[in-house]
């Protein structure tokens, strides 16, 4: 137990105040599976420094070890994004939810259960390449773990977020059910929404933005191609448009609502 806390120290969460004409506009962000907020951390601190107020939690059995994150579920994962989004909320006067990978599927069930004024979600997962995914309920109780799924030429710049050198199969059944549930979430949708999608993702098939695109309106639906990136965009060659265009996204509605709670 004590080594392997050691290996690796977990990330600390990333929490700003805002200041200027944007701090009254919060930001809550969730960073992906086996990732931390370090996966996360330029696109928030670019968003700071544009003077919103932002929060980025490190998720439970994140940035520390797999052996801790066999001991999780969906739901803590879940309900810890969901109380920091109310944190930030209750001291801001609009706040968005945002999210990379898995916390797409996080971002998309907080937005079907609260009023958020959008949301930007990068390469958001709700599917799986491996049809093995479809019988994990029952893998998990013979075969442990597995090997973590790693794009061939990755192009984004390396994190340390712990020891995930194995996946628990436990944890891809929870992230399982995870992306059934914002699945299920999605007709109640009704933010809009800013999502960005790389060209080649090996992480995440086609089939998860397929879902998406589905379900909510093209009226209220932006979708925004990465050319150059892989599935990790936000430290990627292609981040500054993801941070430029999710800018001004989060501009543009946090003055549509506050004109619209006026009128």
């Amino acid at each position: 137990m004590t080594e392997r806390n050691e290996a690796a120290p977990p990330p600390l969460a990333y929490h700003h105040p805002g200041h200027g004409a944007n701090a009254s506009t919060g930001i809550a962000i969730c960073h992906g599976f086996t990732g931390s907020p370090l996966s996360v951390l330029p696109w928030a601190e670019y968003l700071a420094e544009q003077g919103f107020a932002v929060s980025v939690p490190l998720l439970p059995g994140h940035g520390t070890s797999w052996h801790d994150l066999a001991t999780t579920r969906w739901q803590d994962w879940y309900r810890t994004f969901e109380q920091s989004y109310l944190d930030l909320a209750g001291r801001t006067e609009t706040c968005f939810v945002a999210g990379l990978s898995m916390g797409g599927a996080v971002a998309l069930r907080i937005a079907s259960l609260h009023d958020v004024p959008g949301l930007v979600l990068v390469n958001p997962g709700l599917s799986f390449y491996d049809r093995r995914v479809r019988y994990v309920g029952a893998l998990k109780y013979v075969m442990r773990t597995t090997t973590p799924i790693e794009e061939e030429k990755p192009t984004a710049a390396p994190t340390e977020n712990g020891d995930y050198s194995k996946t628990p199969l436990k944890s891809v059944h929870e992230l399982k059910k995870l992306f059934r549930q914002a699945s299920r979430a999605l007709p109640q949708v009704q933010a809009p929404a800013l999502v960005f999608k790389s060209a080649v993702d090996g992480v995440i098939p086609p089939s998860s933005l397929d879902m998406i695109t589905k379900h909510l309106a093209p009226s209220r639906l932006k979708v925004v191609s990465l050319p150059g990136s892989g599935h990790v965009a936000t430290l990627d060659v292609d981040a500054p448009t993801i941070f430029e265009e999710s800018a001004a996204f989060f501009r543009q509605h946090a003055k549509d609502r506050v004109a619209s709670e006026s009128s």
